[in-house]
């Protein structure tokens, strides 16, 4: 079981989305923990201020390292429900446009994990001392969000979809690498797929048809097919 420790100071955005679907059955059976903390418990102000003006000067608001820290010192202390985690290993990630690439990879390293904090910034930046709090920092893409909240929800579901029992049978979902050289491939192949209607029309005189080789029931030849158009996903 992987714990996932989310900092925001926006709490409520995460409620709908960790209720649906397969994360919301991962959850009632145990297999993932999802906890969303509010950062603002973290502070000793009475307004509950996470956030103030940046030393030499600029636009906007920079969040403040004191509570931050303060939230990742307590979590890492909060023990996990799982009697047979003796040695807790736990990785902090700050997001950042700034940090490294997430991928498929990087996922499944960190699923290796049993707890994993995930802090959340929100306005015009983090005070730069956080990343020494930090044992990774992440980026989902080279644009910039108006917080870490949905890097957040992508790096959960990613990393949840590698734990066993989370989505069934792995191998309906996704061709795995054959093996190579007497090691077993690590990651998975994809390929475009289709399926009814064959011919669909989406206006008059426009016709997007699946390959006839699909539909040919030649196996050897729907094999070579798709070998010419996977994209493979390393692990």
């Amino acid at each position: 079981m992987v714990r996932f420790d989310i900092i925001t100071i926006f709490p409520e955005i995460f409620d709908s989305y960790f209720k649906e679907s397969l994360i919301s059955r991962a959850q009632k059976k145990k297999l993932i923990q999802i906890k969303v903390h509010n950062l603002r418990n973290y502070t000793t102000n009475r307004h509950q201020v996470v956030d103030d003006r940046p030393f030499g000067g600029g636009f906007g608001m920079v969040m403040k390292i004191e509570p931050i820290f303060k939230a990742v010192t307590a979590l890492k202390k909060s023990k996990i429900q799982n009697p047979n985690v003796k040695c807790q290993k736990i990785k902090t990630i700050l997001f950042t446009p700034r940090g490294k690439k997430f991928n498929q990879k990087t996922a499944y390293q960190l699923s290796k994990n049993d707890q994993l904090i995930l802090i959340c910034g929100r306005y015009e930046g983090i005070d730069e001392r956080v990343a020494k709090i930090a044992d990774m920092e992440l980026s989902i893409g080279d644009y910039v969000l108006m917080g870490g909240e949905l890097p957040a929800m992508v790096v959960v579901e990613t990393i949840a979809r590698l734990i066993p029992g989370i989505i069934g049978k792995p191998e309906l979902l996704k061709e795995r690498i054959p093996k190579k050289r007497g090691r077993a491939g690590r990651g998975f192949i994809e390929y475009p797929q289709y399926t009814r209607p064959e011919v669909f029309s989406p206006k008059k005189g426009v016709s997007w048809k699946a390959p006839k080789v699909l539909l040919s029931g030649d196996h050897k030849k729907i094999t070579e097919w798709r070998k010419k158009h996977r994209k493979i996903i390393e692990k």
